[in-house]
């Protein structure tokens, strides 16, 4: 089997990216995988010398089966720079996995990631699969489907990235159509929908968002795990999209996680309603009044 190449998307984080790689290299299958990294040039003044360095270090970088570098002349911004990669690398090599560099991987994560692209890449229903959990649950089952779509460290075929809708817009406006935005939202429990309209008004610039939206309303599902083998590194500040908070932190299972073709395919109905729960207990007003005030108390004034 030909192992999927790896996307590694960095920016001005030169700590993380070394982290991001570190982990990447304890993967067995690292050495027999080809290494795509995306280095996105620098916004400000202020970033450049944090650039720069991170573009020195990834040169320096060895263990992969290639290693080919992408150094942006000018800045594209997190979603254009990821929108471009993706829809460059599946095209021409059918299936990709996707990192950005504040995310620490599992030893088994290229095995999952792999076996998982190879199980399921007939199968029409499955355009996603994702590799962290951060709900924490224990009654959540190994891997599950679930119609929705992560982005830390996720994977995904030419056949489904072709659904990609970069218009935002026409998304939400099919979602309203159809009276589907309160599934959407995880039955009201996390505005997904406000994301997507967001970003329509230039408040937001996520692509992840548009990607999720475009295969929920496709009926597409996605492969999850109930053992995570991602950690988010970027709750201190540093990320994009990641403020403090570790609101979504979870544990790295370092053990093999098997894949299984899993029949039917259809959404797990009980791991849809552990997230509804998850995004109840840690979005409703309540929650996110206590969690501002801690913040405040500690200087923390992240998002």
């Amino acid at each position: 089997m030909i192992q999927a190449p790896i996307l590694l998307f960095v920016y001005n984080r030169p700590i993380h990216t070394q982290q991001a790689v570190t982990a990447l290299l304890k993967n067995e299958l690292a050495s027999v995988s080809h290494l795509y990294i995306y280095s996105d040039a620098a916004i400000t003044d202020a970033d450049r010398e944090l650039v720069e360095e991170t573009r020195r270090y990834v040169h320096q970088i060895t263990g992969f089966a290639s290693i080919t570098i992408i150094e942006r002349k000018e800045n594209w911004g997190l979603a254009r720079n990821i929108i471009d990669g993706v829809t460059t690398q599946v095209n021409h090599f059918g299936r990709v996995i996707v990192l950005e560099d504040d995310l620490i991987v599992a030893p088994y994560f290229l095995q999952f990631m792999n076996d998982a692209l190879e199980i399921y890449k007939d199968e029409p229903r499955i355009g996603h699969i994702q590799a962290c959990d951060f709900t924490n649950d224990p009654s959540l089952p190994d891997i599950f489907l679930i119609k929705f779509t992560g982005s830390w460290g996720w994977a995904t075929w030419d056949r489904a990235w072709k659904y990609f809708n970069p218009n935002g817009e026409v998304l939400l406006k099919e979602m309203e159509i159809r009276k589907l935005t309160r599934t959407f939202d995880f039955n009201g429990n996390y505005p997904f929908t406000r994301m997507l309209r967001r970003q329509i008004e230039g408040k937001n610039n996520s692509w992840a968002i548009r990607w999720n939206a475009s295969l929920f309303l496709k009926d597409i599902l996605s492969v999850n795990v109930g053992r995570s083998l991602v950690q988010n590194n970027g709750f201190d500040g540093s990320g994009t999209n990641c403020g403090g908070g570790n609101l979504y932190q979870s544990s790295l299972w370092l053990q093999p996680l098997p894949v299984e073709h899993l029949y039917p395919i259809e959404e797990n109905q009980q791991a849809r309603d552990v997230f509804a729960r998850y995004y109840h207990r840690t979005n409703c007003f309540m929650a996110k009044a206590i969690r501002r005030l801690k913040r405040t108390l500690k200087g923390d004034f992240g998002a």
